[in-house]
């Protein structure tokens, strides 16, 4: 290591040496909405990464529904596990591709870090309740922005909240590698949702339409590895990120296998109406007793509506607190006499 040259330093010269003409280096960064200091051991897209690894908000992933709602078996995905897996595969094809891992794996760890309780279950109760315009990704946006931190935020760089914003539908991101956490998320969900589907006896293997199973594989290793090898084979040297076009028709093929059977089946789906209510009578109630809120959401109605700070509240729930704080409200508690010997 050369005299007084910082390990930043060394990345970034890294970078510029080893990555594709296509990748973003960190150093052209766009930076952060408050500049801070520079760390003499970590690239800015490294401390994004460990700002949002020690984020409450990340931690409550872990007791957030992905599919399967209430699962007894520890073994189905939660919100957490799947982001694991999401940032897993956008590394391994960041890497291949030559392109900045580092920032590919940031996006990738926050790219939900703003979902609701009960999964999609929950956006739509918010998307009812709050504003037809609540997204899951733009949730994350605001949790990393203005809610962690007690309000400070995570102070990310522009480059991975563009990323987390540009996750899922239509829109793109403005780098490759935030290109490759779209990908990625979906190789996932697809995937481990087949899995968690046969784990649960919704679907067997073989209920797999034979011409995807023919394209992508019959095993979960399998079909993921072709997706990533795709990806990976037709991005190589190239300022896109792609698909072959038969693997992409499959994959989709496959995405719409699982809405047509698991998504919208009803032993997959069970508890799902009882948990939409339970949000909806707590959106409710705190509207119309927003002093029960903590502080920090009480105080945030100064500055921005009620309504947003109730969704607010409620989106940071787990599944499991939104359950407690429901019977905490509406379920009456056993009395028991103070005189009582």
């Amino acid at each position: 290591m050369a005299e007084n040259k910082c390990v930043r330093e060394i990345f970034y010269e890294r970078e510029r040496k080893f990555l594709s003409p296509y990748a973003f280096l960190t150093e052209n960064t766009r930076g952060r909405d408050y500049p801070i200091t520079e760390c003499r051991n970590r690239t800015e897209f490294q401390r994004d990464r460990d700002r949002i690894l020690h984020s409450k908000s990340f931690r409550r992933l872990m007791h957030k529904t992905q599919v399967f709602l209430f699962p007894t078996d520890e073994h189905y995905r939660n919100r957490l596990t799947h982001t694991l897996e999401v940032t897993q595969i956008a590394r391994i094809i960041s890497r291949a591709l030559m392109l900045n891992e580092d920032l590919c794996e940031a996006a990738a760890l926050g790219h939900d870090i703003g979902h609701t309780p009960f999964g999609h279950a929950g956006e739509i109760v918010m998307q009812e309740c709050f504003s037809k315009d609540f997204t899951h990704y733009k949730q994350s946006v605001r949790v990393v922005e203005k809610l962690e931190n007690n309000g400070a935020g995570l102070n990310l760089t522009w480059e991975v909240r563009d990323g987390i914003m540009n996750h899922t539908g239509d829109c793109m991101a403005s780098t490759l590698e935030g290109i490759i956490v779209k990908f990625a998320d979906r190789i996932a969900y697809i995937n481990h949702d087949i899995d968690d589907s046969i784990r649960g006896g919704i679907i067997t293997a073989d209920d797999i339409p034979k011409q995807l199973r023919k394209v992508l594989g019959n095993t979960h290793s399998e079909r993921i590895n072709t997706m990533v090898s795709s990806v990976i084979e037709n991005s190589t040297d190239r300022n896109e990120i792609r698909m072959a076009p038969e693997v992409e028709e499959a994959m989709m093929g496959l995405r719409q296998f699982l809405f047509d059977n698991v998504y919208h089946n009803p032993v997959a789906k069970r508890g799902e109406k009882q948990a939409m209510d339970l949000l909806r009578y707590l959106f409710e109630y705190f509207m119309k007793n927003t002093d029960k809120m903590p502080e920090f959401f009480r105080n945030r109605i100064e500055q921005e509506t009620a309504e947003r700070c109730v969704c607010d509240y409620i989106c940071g729930m787990t599944d499991r607190y939104a359950i407690e704080k429901y019977k905490e409200i509406f379920i009456p508690q056993s009395w028991e006499s103070p005189d009582r010997i």
